[in-house]
């Protein structure tokens, strides 16, 4: 039996004050139902109406008027420095999630499209941050078509 239930989530922004925190992968933010641990070692059910894409910084509503913060965890990427628009026009023709900063791009730690990117000039470097990238074409979020070669358990 799970210590907290959450059926909704409030966008980053949209709140203040958490009783507590989870801390979770890109891939774990893509959620409609799951039991996950928070950093105090409560456990919380999450059931949403949908599956649902969660941000760095949105909470799980307990509905009582607690709130339990989503944090991102750190985990392997791929640091990528060069032409950050023919670069990032490469990713993006490829659906691979990617985080657009000035001065570099983070996606997911993949090999087949890291030596790709060097191919074409870039400068790869594996890093461990939380990752935190864009939202989906016309803001439609993310679905599970990008699972279409390794599952991000396998490295």
């Amino acid at each position: 039996m799970a210590d907290f239930i959450a059926q909704t989530i409030r966008k980053a922004g949209d709140w203040t004050g958490t009783t507590d925190v989870c801390v979770l992968t890109y891939e774990d933010r893509f959620l409609r139902r799951k039991v996950l641990k928070t950093v105090e070692g409560q456990t919380l059910l999450v059931n949403l109406a949908h599956t649902t894409s969660l941000d760095h910084g949105d909470a799980f509503d307990l509905g009582d008027g607690r709130l339990i913060q989503i944090s991102a965890a750190e985990e392997p990427l791929l640091q990528i420095t060069g032409d950050l628009v023919q670069l990032a026009w490469h990713i993006g023709n490829r659906h691979t999630p990617c985080q657009i900063e000035s001065d570099r791009l983070l996606i997911q730690d993949d090999p087949v499209i890291g030596h790709m990117l060097e191919h074409l000039g870039a400068t790869v470097t594996q890093i461990k941050e939380p990752f935190t990238p864009e939202g989906g074409a016309y803001g439609h979020g993310r679905t599970h078509s990008h699972e279409h070669g390794h599952t991000a358990h396998e490295h």
